[in-house]
C-alpha cells in the first residue's frame, strides 16, 4: 500500500518536473500578416506608401518561420479569412479584433506585428501578442532598427528570436 501510493504520488506531480525539465506545451498561434504604417517624410510628401507588398510578405514569412522552427508554437492558417479588417489590413487599428478572428480559427493565441517606417532607413517592429479566448495582451514587444525595407525581415527575426522567445546567440 505504501509503495503504491508513492507511485500515485509520483505520477501526480509528474507535470510539475516536466515543466521544470524544459518541455514546453506547444500552443496554437494565428499569425496575422504584418502591417505597415508608413509615418516617413517621403511618404507624406507622395501622399502613399514607399515600400513594396513584397517587403511585407517577407516579414511575414519569416516571423512563421522562426516562431514554427521554434518548436513552441502550431501555426494555424490565417490566409483564407476575409474579415474587413484583415482584407484591408487594418488589424492595428480595430483594437484586439485579431483575437476574435484567431479564436474562430481554433487558435489559443493570435500574433499582430506592425513594421512603422520612420526614415527611409529606421524603422520600428511592433509585436503583440494576445490570448484568443479573452483578448488579454500575454506579451508585447518593440524595437528600433535600421536599415532599408530589404533589411526589415531581419528586424523581426531578431525582435521574434531575442525579446518573444528568449532565445540568446
Amino acid at each position: 500500500m505504501g509503495s503504491t501510493l508513492l507511485l500515485l504520488l509520483g505520477f501526480a506531480f509528474l507535470p510539475a518536473f516536466a515543466k521544470e525539465s524544459g518541455q514546453v506545451r506547444v500552443v496554437k498561434l494565428a499569425v496575422f500578416a504584418f502591417e505597415l504604417e508608413d509615418v516617413s517624410p517621403a511618404s507624406s510628401l507622395m501622399g502613399k506608401t514607399t515600400s513594396s507588398a513584397a517587403s511585407m510578405e517577407n516579414v511575414s514569412s519569416e516571423a512563421r518561420r522562426i516562431l514554427s522552427e521554434s518548436g513552441r508554437y502550431d501555426l494555424i492558417d490565417v490566409s483564407k479569412v476575409d474579415a474587413k479588417p484583415l482584407t484591408q489590413k487594418t488589424l492595428r487599428q480595430c483594437d484586439g479584433c485579431e483575437a476574435g478572428i484567431a479564436l474562430e480559427l481554433g487558435a489559443e493565441q493570435s500574433l499582430l506585428g506592425i513594421v512603422t517606417r520612420v526614415t527611409q532607413t529606421d524603422y520600428y517592429v511592433q509585436i503583440v501578442i494576445r490570448n484568443a479566448r479573452t483578448g488579454k495582451i500575454l506579451d508585447e514587444q518593440a524595437a528600433n532598427f535600421a536599415g532599408g525595407d530589404d533589411g526589415w525581415a531581419s528586424g523581426v527575426r531578431m525582435l521574434i528570436k531575442h525579446q518573444v522567445l528568449g532565445i540568446a546567440e
